[in-house]
């Protein structure tokens, strides 16, 4: 049995988010990354912050780390129902108001406390559910994230991380008068002493898996390679799905181009970066895109394709990146970039300039004001945080913060 390990009493509210992977997982990717840097913000207002999540190989079953415990047991698949088992069973000592992220299927946390539960989104898994899973699961795991948890959680406070994921939410039933927008941070960027080279370089940044279309990028790279022999892509990330990648390369006659630094430290992800003419987003879904956010701390634009979501947020197309509808005109926006050296400073200047705005301490603050209402019966639609003046600024506001803090349920 897991031994808990105590957080110093704060006096602010208990919060206990659940999530099936945290970021030291081999699987963490930036949802992780998000939970983390909020946990981490709401530890140090003075919240005693609780995660919840599945164990892995190398990992303590119990730690506390910035301020935050970290409780892990169970697999990625079986974190549901002793998670469900913990919180029925009091193992989390007393809270107050329960997170629970919504990674395709939620932890259906409802069904075991009376304590008010707020739902973190990053995207609506439609797409990503087939590829994962199979034809036949992804039906049955599409139908429980579409019709069962709005139903399982109406009436709930929702947070999504883009506008675009509160659109299909709302798609789905749930309420927009209670869904709010808290948009991703970034961390300051690591000093780093790379720079661009004279040969076209490019960088995919995130885990190996089916639904990233890391094939995606290889394609490109093996249609620009006549014109571009010098081309090279560099892969940062790794994932179960890397053999399959590198067998892709092989059959496109690429595998000498690429560049496969896998799970690597964040002073050398941003050397990667800092050393790329432009980053790829290929991916089927994206709630936001840390990567593209990341990849723009450095000045390097990236192009996504439009229909991913929130990559039509994270990158504003013609000014910070460039959106493309298909495979073939993603390849021509990667040639470009390529090509036009104007345009591509241009862009990645932009988009510098925008993602300074996106801080992990202002989303910090609007996810505690989230919590706030909650714990006051109030819900938050739109906007709770303030996003830069790009000219897509929503002016739907967090309501005021009471005068005085809620009361603790008994």
């Amino acid at each position: 049995m897991t031994q808990l390990i105590p957080v110093p009493r704060r006096g602010g509210r208990r919060v206990l988010f659940l999530n099936w992977r945290d970021l030291g997982s081999p699987l963490g990717g930036g949802s992780e990354r998000y939970l983390h840097q909020v946990a981490a913000g709401l530890a140090g207002r003075g919240d005693e912050v609780t995660v919840r999540t599945a164990h892995y190989p190398g990992a303590a079953p119990s730690e506390v780390l910035d301020g935050v415990r970290y409780l892990r047991r169970g697999t990625p698949n079986t974190v549901f129902p002793t998670a469900l088992a913990d919180l029925r069973g009091g193992r989390f000592g007393p809270v107050d108001v329960v997170v629970d992220c919504q990674n395709g299927m939620p932890f259906w946390s409802r069904t075991v406390t009376r304590r008010p539960v707020v739902v973190l989104v990053h995207h609506v898994h439609r797409e990503q559910w087939p590829v994962a899973v199979g034809p036949l699961a992804g039906r049955l795991g599409w139908a429980l994230e579409s019709r069962a948890a709005p139903a399982m959680y109406r009436g709930c406070q929702y947070v999504a991380v883009s506008e675009s994921t509160r659109a299909e939410l709302v798609g789905l039933g749930v309420d927009a008068e209670r869904i709010a927008v808290v948009h991703n941070g970034v961390a300051p960027r690591p000093a780093v002493s790379a720079a661009r080279g004279a040969e076209p370089r490019l960088a995919v940044l995130g885990r190996l898996v089916p639904h990233k279309r890391v094939e995606h990028a290889l394609e490109v790279v093996a249609r620009l390679l006549p014109r571009w022999p010098g081309l090279r892509l560099t892969l940062v990330g790794s994932g179960y799905w890397a053999p399959a990648i590198l067998a892709r390369a092989r059959e496109l006659g690429v595998r000498s181009r690429l560049d496969v630094l896998g799970h690597i430290d964040d002073r050398a992800k941003h050397e990667a970066l800092a050393r790329s003419w432009a980053h790829l987003c290929p991916s089927v879904k994206e709630g936001w895109g840390l990567a593209i956010q990341e990849a723009a701390q450095h000045g390097v634009p990236t192009v996504a394709y439009r229909s991913a979501g929130g990559t039509v947020e994270s990158i504003l197309d013609g000014r910070t990146g460039l959106l493309a509808g298909d495979l073939d005109e993603f390849a021509r926006a990667t040639e470009r970039l390529i090509e036009d050296e104007l345009l591509r400073t241009r862009l990645g200047t932009a988009a510098q300039r925008r993602v300074a705005e996106f801080t992990w301490e202002r989303a910090t603050d609007a996810f505690s004001g989230v919590l706030d209402m909650v714990l006051a019966g109030r819900r938050v639609a739109g906007a709770a945080d303030r996003r830069p003046d790009d000219g897509t600024r929503d002016e739907t506001r967090l309501p005021e913060r009471p005068s005085r803090p809620p009361q603790r349920m008994p």
